[in-house]
């Protein structure tokens, strides 16, 4: 990580005793942090659970496909093919960023096996591609309503540290943004790697549903509440 990345603004909800583990929750392309922090109490967690959430902002930059208007995203989108739509370079930087939030944690004393990454859409694609290649053992990784960013591969220089860390992938069935087989690609591309992952799918659009947050809710206790 480069030591002069900037740590992102970001909301961040603490837990009622001191936090043990940490939940990074990415959003999608045009939202921020506050899309998704009315969430956790949708999560139904244990009472006395000691995870920290943090909701980061991402990057205000101009995206292609929006005409170039510029908006909170992780990357540029450039084009409707899914298998070009995503700018590279900036899927790695913002890797850094969230690279970043993850050594903070890590500096506060959350060790980074209590630590999971959760992306939906744009932030589901950040999830996966920083997961899957931190050099440290994550506690879980969630991708929700996404795709891997590079076609038809999984991405280079995987971290033998995650290849066993638990995959979460949610997909809605009628997504019109990012379609179940984008979604179902990335997870086959897994499976045949040997990677720990499960696959749900919805009744939904490109969205979130109470009873899929529930569900998120009852995995992450398995995972992180000790």
């Amino acid at each position: 990580m480069n030591k002069l990345t900037t740590l992102l603004d970001r909301i961040t909800i603490e837990p009622t005793k001191t936090a043990t583990a940490c939940v990074i929750w990415l959003h999608g392309l045009g939202d921020s942090g506050a899309g998704f922090a009315p969430v956790v109490p949708s999560l139904n967690l244990p009472s006395d659970h000691a995870i920290r959430f943090i909701f980061p902002h991402a990057p205000t930059q101009p995206v292609s496909i929006n005409n170039g208007f510029a908006m909170p995203a992780w990357y540029d989108i450039r084009n409707s093919d899914l298998h070009n739509r995503a700018d590279m370079d900036g899927v790695l930087q913002s890797e850094e960023l969230v690279r970043a939030l993850i050594q903070e944690q890590i500096d506060n004393g959350i060790s980074a096996s209590n630590i999971t990454l959760v992306g939906f859409s744009q932030g589901g694609v950040m999830s996966l591609f920083t997961g899957l290649r931190f050099e440290q053992k994550l506690a879980a990784i969630i991708a929700l309503s996404c795709y891997l960013p590079i076609k038809d591969q999984l991405p280079s220089q995987l971290s033998a540290a995650n290849k066993n860390t638990p995959v979460l992938q949610h997909h809605g069935e009628v997504d019109d943004v990012v379609p179940m087989s984008a979604g179902k690609m990335a997870n086959e591309l897994m499976m045949q790697q040997g990677y720990n992952t499960q696959w749900q799918t919805y009744p939904m659009a490109h969205s979130v549903l109470p009873e899929q947050l529930n569900d998120i809710g009852t995995w992450l206790t398995n995972v992180l509440v000790k």
